[in-house]
């Protein structure tokens, strides 16, 4: 990130609720907005945003969750209208989206909402557009299998859930993210890093967009929208994500324009485990080369 560019800046939505967002970059390619995962999480693309290359990238944390205000409401529309408030914060005439996991999710929600302001789409680690029941059932058994060792621990903390300590909070979250590093020597160490900073699990968005979701995809209707966004898209999986990845073969075969790519090894944040892979097959694209 270049030093001289600012580390957070106050975006102000249409209803007066402040978001943290941030940009690296200044150079003459076409910006880029990341979306990051959750709901209820914080922006933990960094590392995302360093393997792009020189062009404008823009990082933001999302209503409620992370250094912007704790406020609702929450719902994916406005989480929708939240990002037109970051794109035009920065000027943004036009722009690519990086979205990953619930971030991929949010981003194709944009995408669909105005599709003239989106130049290309990376829909990285999601879950498709099928009823949850395509994927959380398998994805809960992987989770439990994964957790191995940690797996009654992980059990107490979720019981306890309403009245865990800010420490334990803490914990259950860490325990609950090594499952998505293959590399099960380092998934720990890997998952403390996306917990520091802590900024606290927004429970209630987390809660309330969840089950939106699951109401607005148990209806239907999503195959159709994506089979007229015409605009260049590009799916990223890593092989060994416990959330099955055939979930997502119904949004590809549904998009006009999709290019897919896996990379082998790597799990939910397949950056994290081949960086070179994610970089590469990214950066490609961005170019408006096939990968």
């Amino acid at each position: 990130m270049d030093e001289t560019l600012p580390a957070g800046e106050t975006v102000r939505t249409d209803d007066g609720v402040r978001l943290w967002a941030a940009r690296a970059a200044d150079g003459p390619d076409e910006p880029v907005v990341l979306c990051h995962g959750g709901p209820g999480l914080w922006d933990t693309l960094e590392e995302v945003a360093a393997l792009l290359g020189d062009r404008p990238v823009f990082r933001w944390d999302q209503r409620g969750c992370g250094r912007s205000q704790r406020s609702g409401p929450y719902s994916t529309g406005r989480s929708v209208a939240d990002l037109d408030a970051v794109r035009r914060h920065f000027g943004l005439d036009r722009m690519a989206l990086l979205g990953h996991s619930w971030g991929a999710q949010l981003a194709l929600s944009y995408a669909l909402a105005g599709p003239g302001r989106v130049s290309a789409l990376i829909y990285v680690s999601g879950t498709g557009i099928d009823d949850e029941s395509a994927w959380h059932p398998p994805y809960r058994e992987a989770l439990r299998r994964r957790l191995g060792e940690h797996r009654r621990r992980w059990e107490e903390l979720r019981d306890r859930r309403g009245g865990l300590s800010e420490a334990e909070d803490r914990e259950l979250a860490i325990l609950q993210w090594s499952v998505d590093f293959t590399d099960h020597e380092h998934a720990l160490e890997h998952a403390e890093a996306m917990a520091t900073p802590w900024f606290g699990v927004n429970h209630e968005c987390n809660a309330t967009i969840n089950a939106e979701t699951r109401r607005s995809l148990a209806v239907g209707g999503m195959r159709v929208r994506c089979a007229a966004l015409d605009i260049p898209v590009l799916i990223v999986d890593g092989e060994a994500d416990i959330r099955p990845r055939r979930a997502v073969d119904s949004l590809e075969s549904a998009l006009p324009d999709v290019t897919r790519t896996t990379l082998a090894g790597a799990g939910h944040l397949p950056w994290t485990e081949d960086p070179a892979g994610f970089g590469a097959a990214a950066r490609a694209f961005l170019a408006g080369r096939r990968v």
